[in-house]
């Protein structure tokens, strides 16, 4: 379908944002939406598109006000209106751009635009660790989101789409789905699992900082469709550090992480998260998976600061919707916000 971005940095970055120029052509609110998210998380690529970003953002405007005057439709979903209504009500210079800050041990950043995001089923109460395929629900077969699929084809004779993360938290964030047709619902099976696990060994090799993430049912996954969260970062996530226990290290991380460097012991260890329903988030990278079991979504209460844990908050990493709490927060604030998702 596309040409293959995954050759280098270079030509994935180059694709990436040709994609995101092409997208703001479209006179949707989604597509300005998916385009601001992406472009304000990234200085260069905000660089080259907020001419074309700011026309568009008052021409949507401006369609925006006519309707809700004359009683028309704006068109788009209700959660691109709610999403683009908030941005008028700051305004095009209001919004900022993400920030990030290091602590000792872990990674905030302030993703103002991301606070928008609808939570869909991330912060529900849910039981179990799997629920069956929803075709009434959200899901990626969805008709209009056809057009905010990046790339398209087969890698290592799985078909699958690599479509844009709407509100990125990570760099050239990209939500990838296996066998999309299928319907599968956000379980892991041993496939796919091993399917992602050779992924990143091969596009490791040519995409320096590749890596997947994974949030299994109850663990903060957002869509109960199968997919994974790809990112290219250069920046090692704070769960790599080598001072921690599971790396070899002597200090113990706020809640148990296992390391696995064989794919079939991996397995193993999922399926009996499986077997016992416990929820897990997972950090997939070259020859190296993070396993992560806790406490289901919804069985504990978060501080304010936080709009919940999915797997990149479960490897260090923090997303703040106000600039106070990027501010102030510190590394015990954190790590007792971690410790809530330790089984007991």
């Amino acid at each position: 379908m596309f040409d293959s971005p995954f050759h280098s940095q270079d030509q994935f970055r180059a694709a990436f944002l040709r994609g995101l120029t092409g997208l703001l052509q479209a006179p949707d609110l989604g597509s300005h939406i998916l385009v601001h998210a992406n472009a304000i998380f990234d200085d260069a690529i905000y660089g080259k598109l907020r001419p074309t970003l700011k026309r568009r953002f008052n021409l949507l405007s401006e369609h925006c006000r006519d309707a809700l005057v004359h009683g028309h439709d704006m068109g788009g979903s209700a959660d691109d209106q709610m999403v683009f209504l908030k941005l008028m009500a700051i305004g095009f210079d209001g919004l900022h751009a993400t920030e990030f800050r290091r602590l000792r041990d872990w990674e905030l950043q302030f993703n103002h635009i991301r606070s928008f995001r609808p939570a869909r089923m991330s912060d529900e109460s849910v039981e179990g660790i799997s629920q069956p395929f929803d075709s009434r629900g959200f899901h990626f077969n969805k008709p209009f989101l056809r057009k905010e699929v990046f790339w398209a084809g087969e890698l290592l004779d799985v078909s699958v789409e690599l479509l844009y993360n709407k509100f990125p938290f990570l760099p050239l964030h990209g939500l990838l789905v296996p066998d999309r047709e299928a319907e599968h619902a956000q379980l892991l099976t041993r496939r796919y699992h091993e399917f992602i696990w050779s992924l990143c060994e091969v596009l490791g090799k040519q995409l320096p900082g590749w890596g997947v993430g994974f949030n299994s049912y109850g663990a903060s996954a957002s869509v109960n469709h199968l997919h994974f969260q790809s990112f290219i970062r250069q920046q090692s996530l704070p769960i790599t550090e080598d001072h921690w226990r599971h790396n070899g290290g002597d200090r113990d991380y706020p809640l148990d992480c296992e390391v696995f460097t064989g794919h079939g012991a991996a397995w193993e260890r999922i399926a009996a998260l499986h077997e016992a329903q416990t929820p897990y988030n997972l950090i997939y990278l070259p020859r190296c998976l993070y396993c992560l079991p806790r406490k289901p979504q919804g069985s504990y209460s978060h501080a304010a600061w936080s709009n919940g844990f999915a797997w990149y908050e479960l490897a260090g990493g923090f997303t703040t919707f106000r600039h106070e709490d990027f501010d102030t927060l510190d590394d015990e604030a954190v790590e007792e916000e971690l410790k809530k998702l330790a089984l007991g």
